[in-house]
């Protein structure tokens, strides 16, 4: 049962006035991440070539700084949800020219908001496994509460899970022969938490490899090769890896994928995990989905 949303607070909102900008080109670029996620959009604007993405952006990380100080919010799971412009006043100004006279200039005004809602406690707790569920995989959460109690415990849940992966981050040096955190199961009794930890060769370790070559300029298919050779250790049926953004510095984005083996995204009963990342270099940002077919019902 999923509580009432008024009892949680997921949504934060960010307004900026009288931006120097007229609101057509503030519109134009608003259509693009509106219904997008934070981190999605952080990219999209950084790659955009119009001068209003940089006032939007602006806006957006206010919004999300708010959420995350003030509310203990993840950026992870902020989602855009509403992006509007309108228009403000006209500012009017005098150009000089010779022998005193003078023309006016109109420059055009406009007002952003933006507003950001936390999707954990609702769409990213069912969508992460709700394709599969019941057919080729179950719940990682087993447990029963009160309504008003619900919303408490998926934050703890999300605690427990952030605290673990973040512990082996620091505490284990992750190599090409050392298993990682595949998933983590919590079940809750009266007066037990019992934490199941499912070792394995997840996605994770895979996007993390990728990442840190494109930080050291290492080439792109050389980097998916070494990855996708790492997966066959681990006796996936096939691996898809799509990087996308200024690949090796390129002055036009543009989009690579590799594929090797199986991936048959058009079943439900194939067990196919998916992952999108972030990385940061020298030239830009860079996003790299990953789909790794494990097996088969």
């Amino acid at each position: 049962m999923i509580p009432e949303k008024e009892d949680i607070k997921t949504e934060v909102y960010a307004l900026s006035q009288s931006i120097s900008m007229s609101a057509h080109k503030a519109r134009r670029v608003l259509d693009q991440i509106r219904g997008r996620s934070y981190q999605e959009t952080l990219m999209i604007l950084e790659l955009m070539p119009y001068r209003a993405c940089y006032p939007i952006f602006k806006v957006i990380y206010s919004a999300a700084a708010n959420a995350k100080h003030n509310m203990g919010l993840n950026e992870e799971y902020l989602v855009i949800i509403k992006a509007t412009v309108d228009e403000g006043t006209t500012v009017k100004k005098l150009k000089p020219r010779a022998r005193g006279r003078s023309y006016p200039i109109k420059r055009p005004t406009c007002h952003i908001t933006i507003v950001l809602k936390n999707i954990s406690l609702y769409e990213e707790s069912v969508v992460e496994n709700s394709i599969g569920l019941g057919t080729i995989q179950g719940h990682h959460s087993l447990w029963f509460a009160q309504p008003k109690n619900y919303s408490k415990g998926l934050q703890e849940d999300q605690k427990i899970r952030e605290c673990i992966k973040n512990y082996v981050q620091k505490n284990m040096r992750i190599s090409s022969g050392v298993e990682g955190i595949a998933r983590i199961e919590i079940q809750k009794r009266i007066d037990l938490i019992q934490i199941i930890i499912h070792m394995g060769f997840p996605k994770l370790l895979v996007e993390e490899f990728i990442a840190g070559q494109l930080r050291n300029r290492v080439s792109f298919r050389k980097a998916i090769k070494k990855a996708i050779e790492l997966t066959e250790q681990a006796d996936t049926k096939g691996i898809q890896v799509q990087i996308a953004g200024r690949i090796d510095g390129k002055e036009i984005a543009r989009v690579e994928w590799i594929r090797e083996g199986r991936v048959p995204l058009q079943t439900i009963r194939a067990k196919i995990d998916y992952c999108s990342y972030r990385v940061r270099t020298i030239y830009g940002v860079l996003g790299i989905k990953i789909w790794i077919f494990v097996d088969e019902e």
